[in-house]
């Protein structure tokens, strides 16, 4: 059965999506536009939560979001990796879900002390190579192929510059909600760093890149096209 989405958001962890582009799928969702979420792994080495509780927290963040999960992986926290099976396996629901845009995490290794993670590079690489499989004519899934126009990453590794920032500055409060949907993470006492905090700062920085309060980045690998440059500034 297929049912057609907008956007497929992918994540490695349960979190990833709140964390990483919560405040671009409300933005979306908002404008009327489908979103669907698929997530990789239980995320069940996390400081906090188990595996039931993480998997309902998806379940609460993505309903803030406005977002509708699609899949739940169980391909190991801090074990994922890029096989052909799961090539497959993901390639199905991109059939399914048929997206005009991906966005997954950026695939590629940073440098210095906060390199990326590399259960989000194995996202990465998998959602492409996923992709590709989704749009072969003679990769048989039982469901018909589908060619997914554009594809953009986020969690961007340090040194990467954005090809874009979405302004998520109006929906701040009901990211936040989203964010803390996720309370085994952002909201344990356990843990002696303060992630909600981390993440905000992370949504100025960006917004000041990009001379609004809040906002988060994406990163395409290919030019983007725009055919009516006035749509650049028409939108400010």
């Amino acid at each position: 059965m297929t049912e057609h989405y907008d956007v497929l958001a992918i994540g490695a962890h349960p979190d990833d999506i709140e964390a990483g582009i919560g405040g671009i799928l409300i933005d979306l969702v908002k404008r009327r536009y489908r979103c669907a979420i698929a997530i990789l792994t239980h995320g069940e080495l996390g400081t906090g939560g188990t595996r039931e509780i993480r998997a309902q927290e998806i379940k609460d963040g993505a309903a803030l979001l406005g977002a509708d999960v699609v899949a739940l992986f169980d391909w190991g926290d801090t074990k994922l990796e890029d096989h052909y099976d799961k090539r497959l396996e993901l390639a199905k629901v991109i059939r399914q879900v048929k997206p005009k845009v991906i966005i997954t995490p950026y695939p590629h290794v940073g440098h210095g002390r906060y390199q990326s993670h590399p259960d989000h590079v194995a996202a990465g690489i998998l959602t492409l190579n996923a992709a590709n499989l989704a749009s072969l004519k003679k990769i048989e899934l039982s469901v018909d192929l589908h060619h997914t126009p554009k594809i953009m990453h986020y969690f961007l590794a340090p040194g990467v510059l954005p090809s874009c920032i979405v302004d998520i500055t109006p929906h701040f409060k009901e990211w936040m909600a989203a964010v803390s949907a996720h309370r085994s993470q952002f909201l344990n006492p356990e843990k002696t760093r303060d992630f909600i905090e981390f993440i905000t700062s992370i949504a100025r920085s960006w917004g000041l890149q990009g001379q609004c309060k809040y906002g988060q980045a994406l990163y395409s690998p290919e030019p983007i096209l725009i055919k009516n440059l006035m749509s650049l500034v028409d939108d400010q």
